[in-house]
Parts: structure tokens; sequence; C-alpha cells
């Protein structure tokens, strides 16, 4: 034998364990084609990122050159290519076969004398440092693996909780025997790697004991839309390979990158996950680990605390960081983490570059939009941004994939990377289990295919052969419609477009579609409604969380109850989910302005809320009643108000979004204005401190005609052309009786907005203020290109927009501005 040649000195075994076996510690990523891009990977990070506090578990991979010594060795490279001689990875029953014969063959050969004694000495190693037999986790680690533009996610397989020397050994074997799981043949082939170009390195390295505590996945990107300041954590109890299975619905995370670095605590959202079941080791039988239900209390309970969700979500940025810097480019990242239950630290168990939203264009920016409206049948997690529809194919078992039909919606309990064959035929895929970093979503972005993970009961309300439409276009919450409704994709192109005076910015409600819609080209936010929040996310009156106690409505209060478990003190719900929902819109467009409107519920749609009743009084016209400035200073409203507060000094002083601008709806006098000025300072909001400052909603005839002195109480205006076109008008938007006579475009309202933008010109022309910016949130000039040119012509500062108009609107502008200059 060849290696027998070479090394047939005294010093064999010394030479052949170096080439056979390296610590982690040894390598780093530029030795991908030695170890695979996992272990180079895990000893990069040791290498370089130890100094910096991000603690990686030791241990040490078995080289590529193991590999080729073992097929060499062992002349089977010519009956695998046999084997794979007539493969056809698009029919599921030969592929199945090949698979098969392939791993058996590898299974049946033994390792050389060398490499097994190259592993046991590593091993042992390991195990005078941790205690004999020692506890390790056994992972592939494939040359092609973790690439920038190829993931391999989950191609191969990874065994935990391995004790002892024959366990290991066992362990490696059945590692290079999955090169050639049915997964990975078929990925191999979809993307052009030849089958025996490629080595299989594994690492072995000391278990984290997550069974005892947590695991997961983050990303140092938004999965969805590629948001790049954002670390979005993913976390479950137990050990992290349900997470590789799709099999939990996990807690979500999300951080905002540039205001952590600067100090700040900036988690932007938690969403908790069901999370059912835990891996934990299994001190019997044959199996390493199992699977039991979790315990209801912390099923309930966040599996992360905010120190811990904000150490990891530092580590990604370290990570991401580092491996841009020596890449040359930016490369987010994708990682694996894990807690140990017995020391309480947290470790990173792997990372590899994120290979979807970094692979994208930049240049156009595509959305998918529905044309009709249907009835949802169910919801869960998006994955992709785009729509698939189709026939639906509901498939529980591995074991029928051939079932399934090229175009079809595939239905399953969860779609772990042994489903790959047939995602890449379907037009959408719905799970009811998974999260959206679990790997079999990984391979869906890459591929391009919508899907929608942790629906609950999919397999149920879905029916084979019903036709359907998958969204993933609305936001983080995918949607199921039945039937095959219509929908259009629009593609912006982001080059060569003009340049306004006029700023161009951004009407923005829900924070799902934050992110996506920063990509549009902006100036900002002109109009951040808290109500959309309230209304979905909170649900619940504020004063019905004050006085939890003294609900009367029995109903009201078990709802409140279970939407607030997590929560002793019931305010701090309301607290937390409104600086959540505000601070992710805050950082979609940091750090350009994002102007908050504070809350301008009428009193009917205050008493719809959750507990609201007992709360509201009932008028006759709550469209011109006791909404916006006059309830915040109000004894019968001042505790919600406070809460409104409260939330906006977090996204303001604890997040560190400072480019959060607050604005006061329908304030009908200037000394209304100051005394909400005076009550916000109560609560710890003080305009001008930390350059805070307080816009004014222009929209009532008040507004305009004393446009001067409400210049010396607020630093800017915000027009609201709706209700200042009913108040000028004497007409209620909301009846169908004179709905025809409302029409922003009319002299009257024209004439009313005119004066409004000259008055605040003048004020800031006469030197005696600082200079006061005033722009329009209305609807007009998303509906009417000529009303945008007309503001154009008064000189407005900004214009905020709906998203979906920017662009027409942006072009009618800038040659608005052209025909002025």
């Amino acid at each position: 034998m060849v290696l027998k040649t070479l090394y047939n000195q005294n010093t064999e075994h010394q030479v052949l364990s170096q080439a056979l076996v390296l610590p982690l510690e040894k390598v780093g990523i530029a030795d991908i084609p030695t170890v695979g891009g996992k272990n180079a990977s895990l000893g990069e990070m040791i290498q370089q990122l130890k100094s910096k506090s991000v603690k990686v578990p030791t241990g040490f991979a078995t080289t590529a050159y193991a590999y080729r010594y073992f097929m060499q060795a062992a002349g089977i490279e010519p009956q695998l290519r046999q084997i794979f001689a007539d493969l056809d990875v698009e029919d599921v029953n030969n592929l199945r076969q090949r698979g098969t014969q392939a791993r058996s063959l590898m299974l049946q050969t033994p390792f050389p004398e060398e490499l097994e004694q190259a592993i046991a000495q590593s091993y042992q190693d390991l195990c005078q440092n941790y205690g004999a037999d020692t506890d390790v986790a056994v992972r592939s680690s494939a040359t092609a693996e973790d690439l920038p533009d190829a993931s391999f996610a989950g191609q191969q397989e990874t065994y935990l909780n391995v004790h002892g020397l024959q366990g290991v050994l066992e362990a490696c074997h059945k590692c290079f025997a999955s090169i050639f799981t049915d997964r990975a043949i078929s990925y191999r082939q979809i993307k052009g790697f030849d089958h025996f170009s490629i080595a299989l390195s594994v690492g072995v390295q000391k278990m984290v004991r997550s069974d005892l505590a947590a695991s997961g996945v983050m990303f140092s990107i938004d999965t969805e839309t590629g948001f790049k300041d954002t670390a979005l954590i993913t976390a479950a109890y137990g050990l992290g390979e349900n997470f590789v299975q799709g099999a939990v619905n996990p807690d979500e995370y999300l951080v905002f990158k540039p205001t952590l670095k600067q100090g700040y605590r900036p988690i932007l959202k938690k969403r908790l996950g069901t999370k059912e079941i835990k891996m934990v080791y299994d001190s019997g039988g044959s199996k390493m680990t199992k699977n039991i239900p979790v315990a209801a209390s912390d099923r309930i309970a966040f599996a992360l605390n905010d120190d811990e969700i904000l150490q990891l979500a530092h580590w990604a940025y370290l990570i991401e960081e580092h491996y841009s810097k020596v890449r040359g480019v930016y490369t987010p990242m994708d990682i694996e983490w894990a807690k140990d239950g017995i020391t309480n630290e947290l470790f990173i168990v792997q990372a590899r570059p994120e290979t979807v939203q970094s692979q994208k264009t930049k240049n156009v920016l595509r959305s998918y939009h529905l044309q009709e409206k249907a009835e949802i049948l169910i919801t869960g997690r998006s994955v992709g941004e785009t729509i698939g529809q189709g026939k639906a194919r509901v498939i529980l078992n591995v074991h029928h994939l051939e079932q399934f039909q090229p175009g079809e919606v595939l239905i399953t309990n969860r779609t772990d990377p042994d489903w790959e064959p047939i995602m890449k035929k379907a037009s959408a895929i719905i799970t009811n289990q998974g999260g959206r970093t679990c790997h079999s979503a990984i391979i869906a972005r890459e591929m391009g295919i919508p899907a929608i993970v942790g629906c609950g009961n999919a397999t149920t309300v879905i029916k084979t052969g019903q036709e359907i439409t998958v969204s993933c276009a609305e936001g983080e919450t995918g949607k199921v419609y039945p039937g095959l409704l219509v929908y259009e994709v629009q593609e912006i192109p982001l080059e060569k477009l003009p340049h306004t005076r006029t700023k161009i910015m951004m009407n923005v409600g829900n924070p799902e579609e934050a992110f996506g819609y920063s990509a549009i080209p902006n100036d900002g936010v002109g109009l951040a409604r808290m109500e959309f929040i309230i209304a979905n996310k909170i649900k619940v009156h504020p004063l019905a969380l004050v006085h939890f106690n003294e609900l009367k409505d029995e109903q009201a209060k078990y709802k409140i109850a279970e939407l607030t478990a997590q929560y002793e003190d019931k305010v701090q719900f309301f607290v937390d989910q409104l600086a959540q929902g505000i601070g992710t819109i805050a950082a979609a467009f940091y750090p350009k302005p994002v102007i908050v409107r504070l809350s301008d519920f009428k009193t009917n749609e205050y008493a719809n809320l959750l507990g609201g009743k007992q709360f509201e009084p009932h008028e006759e016209n709550p469209m011109i009643g006791w909404r916006g400035a006059s309830r915040y200073y109000d004894e019968r409203y001042r505790e919600g108000f406070a809460l409104e507060c409260r939330a906006m000094k977090k996204v303001r002083e604890e997040m560190g979004l400072t480019n959060v601008i607050l604005m006061i709806p329908f304030c009908r006098t200037p000394a209304e204005g100051r005394r909400v000025l005076a009550e916000m300072a109560q609560n710890g909001l003080v305009k001008g401190e930390n350059g805070l400052q307080v816009y004014v909603m222009c929209e009532l005839p008040s507004n305009v005609q004393l446009a001067e002195q409400f210049c010396e109480v607020f630093d800017g205006f915000s027009i609201g052309s709706n209700d200042l076109t009913q108040l000028t008008l004497g007409l209620d938007r909301d009846s169908e009786l004179v709905a025809h006579l409302f029409d922003e475009r009319d002299d009257a309202v024209k004439g009313m907005i005119a004066k409004a933008i000259s008055t605040v010109k003048q004020c800031d022309a006469s030197g005696g203020l600082r200079q006061r910016k005033i722009g329009i949130c209305g609807q007009a000039p998303s509906d009417y290109p000529e009303f945008a040119r007309f503001l154009v012509e008064q000189g407005i500062d900004s214009i905020s927009l709906n998203p979906d108009s920017v662009l027409k609107t942006l072009l009618e502008i800038a040659a608005a501005e052209k025909i002025n200059s």
C-alpha cells in the first residue's frame, strides 16, 4: 500500500497521527480543504475569538487525507462509482436504493489500523482533560460544506452524547458513510458537486450539557428580508438536534446590533415558542439520546434570559465582524449555540456563512402582493418573502416521498433534511413543527421556495388535492388561503433613482413589515402608528392592566391572564410589547428619523380592546370627541398614557433608538400642547433631553390658524390630511352619506395646507425660533400625484407615503421639483 511504503519507519505512527487527525486548536478557516467547513470554522473561532471571550468547546478532527486514505486503502471507489452509474435523483426510489447501497458498503469496510490508532490517541488526550469516557459530539464536516453559496445544512450525520473509544470509532465510521445520505447525494447533484471530489472530515468535540439547559441557532442577519443590522436568535430546551429535525417550535429573539455595540440593550422582539419536547441524554439502551416532554411551566417561560440573549447577539456580531474581515466582504453568519446546564455557560458549537440573503442581488427590490382576499386557513412562521400555490399533498412519512408530484404544496409534520430530494419540486412547503432557523428552512430559502413552519395542525386542516395559496409576503406571519389567489410581483430598480430635495418618508404601522420596507429608497418614517401594535399585539386596554384585579368582565380577565402569563407585573406586558413593536420600526430605519404618533384611538375603539368597556365612556361622535392629546393628561386616562411614555422611554434610552421623534395627535390648542409636554416630562420624556423632539399633528383648523403659537410649543408638524379635510369641510369621513364630498384636493383644504406650510416657513425665517420642519403623513399624496406636486410647489419639507406608492410618487416629486427649480 502506498501509505505504508511512505511511512514504513519508526516514526510512522506519529506522522500518520498528525496527518490523519488534528486538534481543533491547530486549524483555521484556511484549512477547509483539510478538515471541511465546519471544523475549520471551529478552529478559527478557538484561535481568533477566544481573546474576545467567545467560548467554543475543544476537540479534534479527522482530516480529508484520512477519508481518502480510508477509501484508497479499502479500494472501494470503483464499487461506489458502479453504484452511482445509473443514479437518478429525480426518482426517489432510485435515489433511496443507491444511497442505501453506498452507505452499506462504507459501513462494511473497516477503518485502517492507523486511522483507528490516530482517533484513539486524540480521544484519550481529550479524556485526560475531562475524565474517562468523556462525552463528545461527533459531527460530519465535508470539504465543500458551509461555503458562502452552498450550505449543505444537515446533509451528513451528527451523533451526540457519544461515550468511550468504541463509541467514538463507530460514530466516526457512520459519519464517513453519511457522505452518501440520500439528501447529500441529491443536494450535491443539484449544486453540481462531484461525489468523488469531496472528502469528509469528522469533528469530535466535547459535549456541552445543553440537555440540562437550552440550545439553538442564530443568524447575524434577518433571515427573511436580509436586513443586516439584527441578530435573530432561536432557543429551545435540550440538545440542538431537534432544530436540525425541525421537531420544535422555538422561542425567537431579535436584537439590534448597531446600538448593542454602543452598550444598549436593544432586544426588539421576544416571541414565545411552544417547545413541547427536548432531547436529553439516554442512560440506557443502545441510543445515546431521547426526546422527553417539556414541563408545562417551562413551556410558558423563555428558554433564555435577557442577559443571555444579549451575550449571544454580541457574539454573533463579533463572529460576523471577524469572518467579514477574513473574507474581505460582508459575511453574515449562521451560528449554532448551546448552554451548559451544569456551569450555566454559553458556547458556540458551529458557525458558517449564511447562504441566501448574502447571495441576492441588491439593485432590484422584488416584492409579492396578493390581489385577492380570502379567509385564512392556517398561519405559521414565514420562511422567505414570496408566494406559492398549487394542489396540496399531505405526506406524513419520509417513506412515501414518491407520492409527491412536481408543483404541489408539501404538507407534512416537519421537513428535516431527509425530505430535501422532493423539496426542490414543491411550489411551497407547510409544516406543523419547526422554526425559522431549522436546517430545512435554510434549504427552502436557498431553493427560493416559500415555506410556513410551526403551523401546529396543518396536516389535519389542509387536505390532499386541495388548491391553496401560501403567502410569506405579509410579514413574519405566514398565511395559507383556500384557492389559487391572484397575486403580482413588483420589481423596483434601485439604481439611477432621482434625488429629491423633498424628503421621501413612509407610513409604517406593522413592525413585521418594517425590515422589508426599509429596503425601499426612503428618508425615514413620517408616521409610525401605535394603534396597530396595541390592537394586534397587545389587544388589552392599558387601564385593564393597571387595574387588573378590579376587572368586572371575567371573560376578559381570563383572556388577559392568558396573554400576560409570563408577567407578574401586568403593566410591564404593555410596556414591553409596545416598546418592542416601535423599537423594531425604529431599528429598521435607523439612524433616519422615525416619527411615532402617540395613541389616537377613539373611545369606541378603546372600548373594543380587552377590558376596555369598563374604562371608556359612550360618545355619540367619537371622531371629534375624547381622543389624542385630550386623553393624555385627563385623570381618567393618564395612567394609561404613562405606560405609553414608559415604552417610548425604553425605546430611546434602553434600546438606544434616539432616532424616534414623538408626535402628539389631535392637539386642539397650544395650551393643551403644553399640558401634554408636562405630562410626558413627569413620565421621564423631557423635550430637548437626549435629543428628544416632539412634533404635533397639523390636522385641525386651529393647528393652522395658530400655527405660529404651536411653533413655540413643538419642534415640528405633520399634516394629517384625512382629519384636516373632514374638519375643514365639516363632514364625517366614516359616513357613507357624505363620503362623496370627501376630497383632500378641495380648494378649501389646499388653502389650509398652503397656509400651514407658509406659516411654519415664516417662523423659521424669523430667526426667533429653532428651525421647524413640516411634512405630511396623510393618504392624499399616495393616492393623487397632482396633490404631491401641489405640496412640492408649497415647499413642504417631507412627504410620507404608503410603501407601495413610494416609487411612482418619488418620480412625480422629482419632476415637480425640476419644474419649480
